[in-house]
């Protein structure tokens, strides 16, 4: 059952395993760009398959998206959309004020590798965001932002530090040092994970767009999944350790991921199996194939064709010549 705004915080419930799956959660950045916005211009942007990021450095305004409210914006406000959605910022009293002026910032082109500055406006900006689009994901497919339907908005604070780390994420951009893509992935990971510590702690409603976060018994079998995906694990093992039966442990399950337990365990291990071929040059495939719960080499080979459309002598070789 889900936990109530009389029940308190989430993650009193379930702290260690919280530690666990967001160790485990990988962020991917897609890009981040600086948007600069003047009193009296609108700025439209968005629309990628992702979710996306966008935190106010400086100044106030609005974000809206079509069919719904303003989202009222001020220093230190984080709002994260759902993927696919278009948007404005601007600075006015009102969309419909004469004289604004509109810059559609998904007609811009930047060169290879250079910062993303969306610029609307002359002189000084009125408002400063740092924008992105990113996935967290924990295995093939397994987004934890998929089913988000709405926008989630937190007020943060100058002590929280939000800002530097997105600012140090844009300067990594600009420097394109070695360790560029590590760095700025690691920075964002930061960011989102002051959203969902604030996610669990808060008794706000919204903490439960995110189904993984809204049942700890499925969150403690999930993270044992995560973290040992090479282990036996079979249904009734996971069922245990989420402390239900089988039936109602593969239909929760099922609720918060739409896949069945096995299912999903074929991705996270498929997704440990890519690392291990790509970081693990010393390890055989069949090596592999065992390091992640896999005793027969056809068995593997089957299941990594079908999430990654290759073999994994194939996948190996192109991740080498990456290099």
């Amino acid at each position: 059952m889900n936990k109530t705004r009389d029940e308190g915080p989430l993650v009193r419930t379930w702290g260690p395993d919280v530690d666990r799956l967001m160790s485990a959660l990988e962020v991917d950045f897609i890009r981040l760009s600086e948007c600069l916005v003047s009193r009296g211009w609108r700025l439209s942007l968005g629309g990628p398959d992702a979710p996306g990021l966008h935190y106010t450095v400086a100044g106030a305004g609005r974000l809206t998206i079509s069919g719904r409210a303003p989202i009222p914006l001020r220093a230190h406000t984080l709002v994260v959309l759902p993927a696919g959605h278009e948007f404005s910022i601007d600075v006015v009293a009102a969309t419909s004020s004469p004289g604004v002026a509109t810059v559609n910032g998904r007609e811009q082109e930047f060169p290879p590798g250079a910062l993303r500055r969306y610029v609307a406006g002359d002189g000084e900006p009125d408002l400063i965001l740092i924008c992105g689009y990113f996935r967290a994901t924990y295995g093939v497919g397994i987004d934890l932002f998929s089913r988000l339907a709405k926008p989630i908005v937190e007020q943060f604070n100058v002590a929280d530090h939000v800002d530097d780390k997105l600012r140090s994420a844009l300067a990594e951009l600009i420097a394109q040092e070695v360790g560029t893509g590590a760095m700025t992935t690691a920075l964002l990971k930061q960011v989102l994970v002051m959203l969902l510590r604030r996610s669990l702690r808060s008794t706000d409603l919204w903490v439960e767009r995110f189904a993984l976060w809204s049942d700890p018994q499925i969150a403690r079998a999930f993270a044992e999944m995560v973290t040992r995906p090479g282990a036996p694990h079979r249904v009734e093992t996971l069922a245990q350790t989420a402390g239900l039966s089988r039936s109602a442990f593969t239909a929760r399950f099922a609720d918060v991921f739409a896949r069945s337990p096995m299912a999903v365990l074929r991705s996270l291990r498929m997704r440990q199996a890519a690392s291990l071929l790509a970081n693990d040059k010393g390890s055989s495939i069949e090596q592999v194939a065992a390091q992640v719960g896999y005793s027969s080499r056809s068995s593997f080979w089957r299941a990594f064709r079908s999430v990654y459309g290759g073999d994994p002598t194939e996948y190996r070789t192109a991740a080498k010549a990456a290099l």
